[in-house]
């Protein structure tokens, strides 16, 4: 028999072929495409508007809006919207047509300035937090320039989208992206203030932000079968698999076929969408998987992150692949979360959290470093009211998520730096941060002087923090409006502080203010720093004795928002009214509350479509064997087995049919509360513990049954993806 041999296909392997750079933002209308189809007063009224904050005039806003028109056009888009991201999690979009009918059977396409800069979408069914009335139905949406718009693709249809702000009838912010433009402008000033006092050439701040998305892959056709993980985006029930991420075998693995086949599609389509994404890698946990673009300026970046989960479910579909962002659709392995890698950039080209290779001797570095730890340490609990949400109560503190105790991780060296400079002390002699490791043909290691914590919730590495709490689930606007308004807050008040001191004073410079203050801060603050294990015990009995609160559940820790520091932080520098702080905390009790009602209502119905009748058909049929066995002459002590598990299942049957009536009975009470705080305490205190006793139950139920007889895919079906 010959041997059949096919020629290598070397096409994947020449130089350039499909470099992503040859493609790159394609479909974004960014500089590239302006210059080809804008003048050159459109297109310095655009960077003007992103770089300096500048209005765009009307008569530039038709130009603009001709050239976006004719791009859009020439790449097959049909239709445009204004794309938003309301106040509920997921981003929104009605797509109108450039289609203008001018006669029986004529027609032009049509776009200008108004269309591009504003629209009137109903906005009657987004989260409003009671500011406005049901008739006052209108909202408004307004085109951000510093975010370009960009055509997306779906099932062959290619839509113009342009990112936009949405505010209320009444003119209150109603949507992620108008507070996080307001943080991120207050941040910049404040930052660039500070810079004038070590560099006068200085003229811009931007604030940098990289984040990281993890995420499960699961089949599609696994996922449909299981009602909680359709409904509620995690499984409510379900036994732990013989082998789940003991061997953590799966982390940095090699990516499953199916799985890189998905990751190269939606890379791709990302990156045509200027979406510059460049890491992938299998997770810790089996099904989890993460990916990670180049850090971007902060508006953008969430964007990005916005429009990536959007992307990534579409793409999934084409694979007969469901994505879950949900922070715990598991039990008993790893959760996913989103971590925010910030830092304050200057136009000179300056990374200010940059230590260098003397961070003691390094002012500048020193004051944002110090500022943004007294930043954290004053205002930590609305820090962690800012990542509070059902699902991250489910991760936090638990298989490598950090936990609810929010603290700041630097590192020893760093540790060190910041106690020498407290007490005035000379900073010791520098070790060399070099380490041979003897090993042929490998060069010298360097080692970062802050290395990582991966239970630290904020954690410094190298130039940079991590905001490692938000959860994967979540808009990135919610944790980052609160982080630049509270450094930012602080850095106006370090200047007020500086000048102060320099006016009771004048013999002292501007320099020795610093240093003083500085190690007040130091002083007062240092009790937030944590460098060893945040699951310990030992942690949460020692945070309780510095004073930092252990709040485990959301409706506890949105309360902070309300607290009076957090008023006066927003409302006094602009970011939010007092009005719309207090829709937006009522919008979040209440979609703590809807969530724990779908999940709620899933459960009744797993326990009585799925769970009970697999259970009491398992025991019929367990029953039939036995007395099959019985009428033949065999031994009842014989049949013991069979007996116990019929009555281990008939008590299991009792329980969770019982726990499940209680739990339909207290959502029912807790449903009769209007208050919206009192009816989230009420979902977390009476409604949600009784999930955990109902799917031990259930759990149990699962173990002891036959297979054939489960109407669930299993674990160890939803976890095996090849």
């Amino acid at each position: 028999m010959t041997q059949k041999t096919e020629t290598a296909d070397l096409s994947d392997y020449s130089i350039g072929y499909n470099a992503i750079s040859s493609y790159f933002a394609d479909r974004v209308f960014g500089p590239k495409a302006q210059a080809k189809y804008l003048n050159k007063i459109s297109q310095n009224a655009i960077a003007n508007a992103v770089g300096h904050g500048q209005l765009i005039d009307k008569d530039t806003a038709n130009e603009v809006a001709k050239g976006m028109q004719e791009w859009a056009l020439e790449l097959g888009a049909t239709h445009y919207t204004h794309w938003f991201q309301p106040l509920r999690g997921t981003t929104a979009e009605k797509h109108d047509s450039f289609f203008e009918p001018t006669g029986i059977d004529t027609g032009i396409e049509k776009f200008n300035g108004k269309s591009l800069a504003q629209q009137e979408p109903d906005a009657s069914s987004f989260p409003s937090g009671g500011i406005r009335n049901t008739f006052e139905a209108r909202g408004y949406t307004a085109w951000d320039p510093s975010s370009p718009a960009f055509i997306m693709s779906k099932a062959g249809a290619k839509t113009l989208c342009i990112p936009t702000i949405f505010i209320s009838y009444t003119g209150e912010a109603l949507d992620y992206k108008a507070p996080l433009l307001k943080s991120v402008a207050f941040l910049k000033q404040t930052s660039l203030d500070i810079c004038h006092y070590f560099d006068k050439k200085v003229q811009a701040c931007s604030i940098s932000l990289g984040i990281e998305q993890e995420y499960f892959l699961v089949d599609a056709q696994q996922f449909k079968g299981r009602p909680d993980l359709l409904f509620a985006g995690r499984t409510l029930i379900g036994n732990s698999p013989a082998k789940g991420q003991q061997l953590e075998d799966h982390y940095f693995g090699s990516i499953p076929i199916r799985v890189l086949g998905f990751m190269a599609d939606f890379e791709e389509r990302a990156h045509l969408l200027g979406i510059p994404l460049r890491t992938r890698h299998n997770e810790v946990a089996p099904g989890q998987f993460e990916c990670a673009p180049q850090f971007e300026d902060m508006n953008l970046a969430v964007d990005h992150n916005s429009l990536l989960m959007d992307l990534m479910e579409s793409v999934a579909h084409d694979h007969d692949l469901k994505v879950l962002l949900h922070e715990k659709p598991f039990k008993g392995i790893n959760g996913s979360g989103k971590h925010n890698n910030w830092s304050i950039i200057t136009d000179t080209g300056v990374n200010l959290l940059s230590p260098g290779n003397n961070p003691e001797k390094n002012l500048q570095f020193l004051s944002f470093f110090i500022n943004i730890i007294k930043a954290v340490h004053d205002h930590r609990d609305l820090l962690r009211a800012s990542i509070a949400t059902a699902g991250n109560d489910h991760r936090l503190g638990a298989n490598e998520a950090p936990p609810a105790i929010m603290s700041v991780f630097v590192g020893q060296a760093l540790e060190k730096v910041l106690n020498d400079f407290e007490i005035n002390a000379k900073a010791g002699k520098k070790t060399d941060s070099f380490s041979p490791i003897n090993v042929p043909n490998i060069a010298a290691i360097l080692f970062d002087n802050t290395d990582r914590n991966r239970t630290s919730p904020f954690a410094f590495t190298g130039n940079k923090f991590e905001f490692r709490a938000v959860g994967s689930s979540d808009n990135c606007s919610s944790s980052m409006v609160v982080l630049n308004t509270i450094v930012a807050n602080q850095l106006k008040n370090f200047k007020a502080e500086i000048e102060k001191a320099l006016k009771v004073d004048p013999s002292i410079n501007a320099e020795d203010a610093m240093k003083t203050i500085l190690r007040h801060y130091v002083s007062g603050s240092k009790h937030i720093l944590f460098g060893g294990n945040g699951y310990g015990e030992e942690w949460k009995k020692e945070a309780k004795k510095r004073g930092l609160s252990n709040i485990t559940t959301t409706p506890e820790a949105l309360k902070a928002y309300l607290s009076k520091p957090s008023i006066e932080l927003f409302v006094n520098n602009r970011i939010f009214s007092h009005r719309e702080l207090e829709a937006r905390t009522e919008i979040r009790f209440e979609t703590y509350v809807l969530r724990l009602q779908i999940e709620g209502r899933v459960l009744n119905e797993l326990v009585s479509s799925y769970v009970i009748p697999s259970a009491v058909n398992y025991q019929k049929t367990l029953a039939d064997n036995v007395q099959a066995m019985l009428s033949i002459g065999v031994k009842k002590a014989l049949c013991k087995s069979q007996i116990e598990i019929i009555e281990f299942l008939a008590t299991q049957i009792n329980t969770v049919f019982e726990l499940d009536k209680k739990m339909t009975a207290e959502r029912a009470e807790a449903n009769n509360i209007e208050n919206a705080e009192k009816k989230a305490l009420a979902y977390c205190n009476k409604v949600k513990i009784l999930f955990d006793q109902i799917r031990e139950c259930c759990d149990e139920i699962e173990r002891v049954c036959d297979d054939a007889l489960w109407g669930l895919p299993k674990y160890r079906e939803l976890l095996a993806l090849n």
